[in-house]
């Protein structure tokens, strides 16, 4: 990200992050605590598919975006 894009996130009032990474985490664990490795690695994979498809979206809507301005 350059510095043009962490100026278009603004602090989200009230949000504790730690208490957010803390509640995920625990989550987290809940979900994957029977499953195997291989199972843990295959979540992590699809997950990171997820992510960076969103990514891609999101970089493409703007773009469209910012072409229409």
């Amino acid at each position: 990200m350059t510095k043009i894009d962490w100026d278009k996130f603004q602090p989200i009032p009230g949000l504790d992050c730690v208490e957010w990474k803390r509640a995920r985490q625990s989550q987290i664990f809940e979900e994957t605590k029977h499953m195997t490795l291989e199972e843990r690695r295959e979540r992590s994979r699809q997950a990171s598919e997820r992510f960076w498809a969103d990514i891609e979206r999101r970089r493409s809507e703007l773009q469209a975006a910012e072409t229409q301005s």
